[in-house]
């Protein structure tokens, strides 16, 4: 029998490798800047066009390369980065393994031109699928450029793996901010599309942080600086008040390289124990610099994995080191651990009359609302008649038992007269309504037994069936604001914000770009609550946006679901009977009452014989 295992060629085996090195176009993106700043770059331009699909360009004023680096760098494994194997103990720079740009040129069409400061002529290479099509000197500047077309030209099925623009360019974003950080010193600049998203100029930590993130964020940040004999530690954290209900504002950096560590992050979150609210996040962004021979980065080919020979020291050293920061800069909890402040309009109500937030506004809304308030279907009709059965004669339940006969006795008085028997048939009818626990969960009687709601969830649902509504039939009302306000966002937000905009205007919301990463509130929509932060609902909306991108949603229903997250009542808002009551009824007019938006469920029920049981010996 003829032998069977062959040798692959390298193009099929470059490809392979692209397969895990190169991703998307972000990590195009990164191995290039990584490469650019190993070649000493001071000043580094990226050029994006259509996500990256069509084009990324990087161009450097870096060492160069002669004719003969110029061509070896497409070889599989060649670097000039190590030279043995202990090299990988001591490692320095940002690339090592040699893999990047042969798999990158697997991959698409590269032109790549560059030149040496001692040369008077440059090399221009022109590659498609690891075969060189062009070589030959030609006049550039010193430094390098390197053009990437047409990614995954020969590879459609990763070609069609690939997301929108919108995106693709977040995650390009991501890596362009993730090394800018890293590299404060240096001058960065983005361009996609012929527009400039960022130009970033050489300077210190927090300027580079400021310039990427956003002016506000200066009054955020917390400075960092501990050293020790094994490790040094500097950065900034965030103050507790700033804190996020999602993750995305963490970044840690180990020899000034970015990495992903849960353990570490679970580190910085013990450092905030007990002045921040369990379910927030704060920002961070942490060095730490260490022996390379403690370290070892060759887990992983994007390098974003790191061990350490003593994860448990660096853990503790991490943790008190953010504490002492805290502690030094007296930063106290600002927090409200048990209520959603910026959401809770609720004022003690002593007549019964609905405060302003979830039921005024609903009402108010409902008269001239069609879309608020439709005509119901088949299957809502239903929905209602069969909750209302369960409901079936709990009036007359209600009363038998309030009765002189039926109701027990309170410790310590007897039923004594008719007045005392109108109290008690006051107090069974009082039982009806529907009442609180802990600011979170309404307790509504049935025949049967009981309900048991989750306030928040219930409400995602009843928001989130709207706006489905609202995007599919363009039909929304907007209450205008008597004085617009301005919002300011990053510059990676601002490109999704832009990107999503039609879809949060048709929601009722009145939005308009006014430049340089800032939008105009003009109006908001009519059924919104009093007293919410408009602000701070479309950075929530953000913010659940992008975490819902890896769930493949529709735009529309990914805009409901988060708009729906960011606008819905909170753990710890109360509520009166009336509108707990509308809240109630509003869910069970719903298509599909049981589970909020992300699958929890909005309630469950208690019944009366299972509850006995519990009391038997």
């Amino acid at each position: 029998m003829a032998d069977i295992i062959q040798l692959l060629p390298d193009a099929i085996a470059n490809q392979i490798a692209a397969g895990e090195v190169i991703q998307r176009p972000a990590s195009v993106v990164k191995e290039l800047l990584e490469n650019s700043i190993d070649a000493g770059g001071t000043n580094i331009k990226l050029i994006i066009k259509d996500a990256g699909k069509s084009l990324i360009q990087i161009i450097d004023n870096g060492c160069g390369m002669s004719e003969t680096d110029a061509r070896m760098c497409f070889e599989r494994h060649a670097t000039s980065k190590i030279r043995q194997a202990k090299d990988l103990f001591a490692i320095r720079t940002m690339g090592f393994r040699g893999e990047a740009m042969a798999s990158i040129a697997a991959i698409a069409h590269v032109e790549l031109k560059s030149r040496r400061q001692a040369d008077e002529l440059g090399i221009k290479i022109v590659m498609e699928g690891s075969e060189i099509k062009t070589q030959e000197p030609c006049q550039c500047t010193a430094g390098t450029s390197i053009s990437v077309k047409n990614l995954f030209y020969n590879v459609p099925a990763r070609r069609n793996f690939l997301k929108s623009n919108s995106v693709e360019m977040r995650h390009i974003l991501d890596e362009f901010q993730r090394v800018a950080i890293a590299h404060p010193d240096l001058f960065f600049s983005l361009h996609h599309n012929g527009t400039e998203v960022f130009h970033l100029q050489a300077g210190n930590l927090r300027q580079r942080i400021v310039g990427i993130f956003g002016n506000t964020w200066n009054k955020k940040l917390v400075p960092v600086n501990e050293e020790t004999d094994i490790l040094k530690i500097t950065g900034f954290v965030g103050k507790p008040e700033f804190a996020k209900k999602t993750r995305g504002e963490q970044l840690f950096y180990v020899n000034q390289r970015f990495i992903k560590s849960g353990y570490l992050n679970h580190a910085i979150m013990g450092a905030y124990e007990d002045i921040l609210a369990k379910d927030a996040f704060p920002l961070y962004v942490v060095f730490l610099e260490i022996d390379p021979a403690r370290i070892d980065i060759n887990v992983h080919p994007t390098k974003q994995e790191i061990k350490f020979d003593d994860e448990r020291l660096v853990y503790n050293y991490l943790k008190v080191a953010i504490r002492h920061a805290l502690g030094q800069y007296s930063i106290t909890p600002t927090l409200d651990f048990d209520q959603e402040i910026n959401f809770s309009t609720y004022k003690p109500n002593t007549d019964n009359k609905p405060t302003q937030n979830f039921t005024k506004a609903s009402s108010k809304v409902n008269n001239v609302d069609n879309y608020q308030k439709p005509e119901k279907s088949e299957r809502e009709q239903s929905n209602l008649q069969n909750w209302d059965k369960m409901y079936e004669g709990l009036d007359a339940f209600d009363q038998k038992e309030g009765t002189v006969e039926n109701q027990p006795l309170t410790i310590g008085s007897q039923w004594s007269d008719n007045n005392d028997q109108d109290n008690a048939d006051d107090f069974a009818k009082s039982q009806k309504k529907p009442y609180q626990i802990h600011g979170t969960y309404i307790v509504s009687q049935l025949k049967s037994g009981f309900m048991l709601i989750d306030q928040q969830a219930a409400h995602e649902r009843i928001l989130y069936e709207r706006y489905v509504a609202a995007l599919e039939n363009q039909e929304s009302f907007t209450q205008k604001e008597l004085f617009p306000k301005t919002i300011t966002v990053s510059k990676g937000d601002s490109e999704v914000l832009k990107s999503i905009g039609a879809q949060i205007n048709a929601l009722g919301f009145d939005l308009q770009e006014f430049g340089n990463n800032t939008f105009v509130i003009h109006g908001i929509p009519a059924d919104l609550p009093t007293g919410f932060d408009e602000q701070k609902i479309i950075e929530t909306l953000l913010e659940q946006y992008k975490n819902n991108l890896d769930l493949k949603l529709d735009i529309h229903d990914n805009i409901a679901r988060s708009m729906a997250r960011s606008a819905s009542i909170k753990k710890g808002q109360q509520m009166t009977p009336v509108e707990m009551q509308e809240l109630i009824d509003q869910l069970f007019a719903c298509s599909l009452p049981y589970k909020s938006p992300n699958g929890k469920s909005c309630f469950i029920t208690f019944e009366l014989d299972d509850l006995a049981k519990q009391f038997e010996a």
